[in-house]
């Protein structure tokens, strides 16, 4: 398979719960959660020593990008990195409060959609060659990502325009208007045009994908970017052609998303009905299909034997998916806690523990709570993250620009840092260019 850059891009909500009588303004919570991510700065935008980016996006509320990743596997661990940062910026404001005598506390929350009807994303970026054509490879691949959110869909309660609750298997398809289109929020697209490469772009063009959900879930995680990466090879090889195009992927999406039986079939352009399992399935033997031919590495057929797994225990319904698939887990969750409380799914509780699955506070989480049970399953190690949050991967560009910024700030020099240069601010102002994403050395 192709060496092929991927990252994340995470857009958490934010939100301070003041619980007493002196007023204390949710803007100066957001600004202590930054200073606990850069000490000794009071910057909203800034690269971190493990090559990732925070920044405060439009909305006031952080976003976190993974460092340049080659392995499906280092994607899912920096974006677990994130959390923990953003967990442990958030365990720093609430000790500060006690501090200044405030009563509260801040909650960060890696999901897509708040109460009043607000959605935020997870947005994915693959590079991929600039000579392959676009809009063919967007044909082919938005029936995937229509479907894509039975494996790795988050979960969640919404309320209609009846006042009416239903779970649902993906909140963030809700949102989606459009097929293609530049917009990543009036409209929002399954696949988004922009083209910022961070890199030479007359070779590369960046594929850039807004339409699945934030994932707590290791598994689904990635599911989500490695199933991903696998049809992008076969389809930049010729394969997958558009037999799959679906009459109404808007439609489709939002049908699929509201049918966790997963037994809702949806029109393709060729009059054909087929479900979301099928279509997975089709996928997925395409992938079978090229990757025998292929000198197949050990990582691509285990996640091809994972796929292969996932869509045959959601085809049988197996329970043991609750370890494993995000939404799976919370249905479950949310089914045990409304038998045992004899709460119905509409009731503020319900709707409360909705939100706390996806708390990456690790005193207050619900995911994290299961996963200090051994409840889930696992990708990477507790330890693993832990070096993560501070250590780029070795393999990408990350890996100078993570380098260097720690050096500049052990020897506490003032720099500017973007993806592909950093530049020392104080004299001699040398600047260094890092514009091949897949190069970690220095000439």
């Amino acid at each position: 398979m192709h060496r092929r850059i991927i990252g994340l891009e995470s857009e958490y909500g934010f939100l301070f719960v003041n619980r007493g009588d002196r007023i204390f303004p949710s803007e100066r919570a957001l600004e202590y959660l930054f200073q606990g991510i850069m000490p000794n700065s009071w910057s909203r935008d800034a690269f971190l020593p493990n090559g990732a980016r925070i920044y405060q996006d439009t909305g006031s509320h952080p976003e976190y990008s993974t460092p340049e990743c080659d392995s499906f596997r280092d994607v899912v661990l920096f974006d677990k990195a994130g959390e923990k940062i953003l967990s442990k910026a958030a365990e720093r404001v609430d000790r500060l409060l006690v501090r200044e005598g405030i009563e509260g506390e801040v909650h960060v929350l890696k999901n897509n959609t708040d109460s009043a009807g607000n959605s935020y994303g997870c947005h994915e970026n693959y590079l991929i060659d600039r000579n392959v054509t676009f809009w063919r490879l967007s044909r082919s691949l938005i029936p995937f990502f229509v479907t894509r959110q039975i494996v790795a869909g988050a979960g969640g309660l919404v309320r209609d325009s009846e006042d009416r609750v239903r779970f649902v298997i993906s909140p963030r398809a809700l949102h989606i208007r459009e097929k293609i289109s530049c917009s990543t929020t009036s409209s929002r697209p399954i696949i988004n045009t922009r083209d910022e490469p961070h890199s030479d772009p007359q070779k590369y063009r960046r594929l850039h994908i807004i339409v699945g959900d934030s994932n707590m879930s290791e598994v689904s995680d990635l599911l989500k970017v490695a199933t991903t990466a696998l049809v992008l090879e076969v389809v930049e090889a010729g394969g997958i052609s558009d037999r799959l195009s679906l009459e109404d992927p808007i439609a489709a999406i939002r049908m699929i998303s509201e049918d966790p039986s997963l037994t809702v079939r949806v029109r393709l352009e060729s009059g054909k009905e087929m479900t979301a399992l099928e279509i997975q399935w089709a996928y997925l033997e395409a992938c079978q299909e090229y990757f025998v031919r292929e000198k197949t590495e050990e990582p691509v057929r285990d996640i091809l034997k994972l796929w292969e797994k996932v869509l045959g225990e959601l085809s049988r319904d197996d329970e043991s998916l609750g370890r494993e698939i995000d939404w799976v887990i919370k249905r479950r969750l949310l089914d045990r806690y409304m038998k045992g409380r004899h709460h119905g799914i509409d009731d503020p509780e319900t709707a409360m523990l909705d939100y706390q699955y996806h708390d990456v506070d690790e005193r207050r989480g619900l995911y994290n709570l299961l996963l200090r049970q051994g409840g889930l399953e696992r990708i990477a190690s507790d330890r693993e993250i832990e070096e993560a949050m501070v250590t780029p991967p070795r393999t990408t560009r990350a890996r100078l620009r993570g380098d260097h910024i720690r050096a500049a700030l052990a020897e506490h020099r003032s720099f500017t840092v973007d993806w592909t240069y950093m530049r020392l601010n104080d004299s001699p102002q040398e600047t260094f260019f890092w514009m091949d994403p897949f190069c970690a050395t220095e000439p």
